[in-house]
């Protein structure tokens, strides 16, 4: 039992020894973005951002002050409609050495029958206690067409 007690401060120390967790936790933002995205195609953008945001979320909102919180988050989207119509590739992630912290950017897409509009995005991720990543920034800008 001594020995196990022994392996486990020596794992749980090396964290702080230097040890470069970054490309995990890279791949994992990645992969949780993506997943946001199919999600979104299911459920509807709003629902689905709602899902992965953490509970102290930023998100910037255009010509307004952004909207602080996942409780004001939910209560902003309340009265708007969801839609289902908004795609986004990320094509880059990186991460802290920690593994606590990274981004993703990419494009977006917004079409429907009467509409086309592309984007820019960027989302700041943080791992979550349990090892879920959740976003705590999520913004962007319209681009011309790529």
């Amino acid at each position: 039992m001594k020995k196990f007690i022994v392996f486990i401060v020596i794992i749980l120390s090396c964290n702080h020894a230097g040890i470069d967790w970054s490309s995990k936790a890279a791949a994992e933002i990645m992969q949780a973005d993506k997943d946001m995205n199919e999600l979104a195609s299911k459920e509807g953008f709003n629902k689905a951002l709602l899902m992965y945001a953490d509970d102290s979320v930023i998100k910037p909102q255009e010509g307004e002050l952004p909207v602080i919180g996942k409780y004001n988050l939910e209560k902003y989207w309340a009265n708007k409609t969801d839609t289902k119509d908004i795609s986004w590739q990320p094509y880059k992630a990186e991460a802290a050495k920690s593994g606590e912290l990274g981004y993703t950017i990419g494009n977006w897409k917004y079409a429907t029958k009467d509409t086309v509009m592309y984007g820019y995005y960027y989302t700041i991720w943080k791992k979550q206690p349990d090892g879920k990543w959740k976003f705590i920034v999520d913004g962007g800008n319209n681009t011309p067409k790529p």
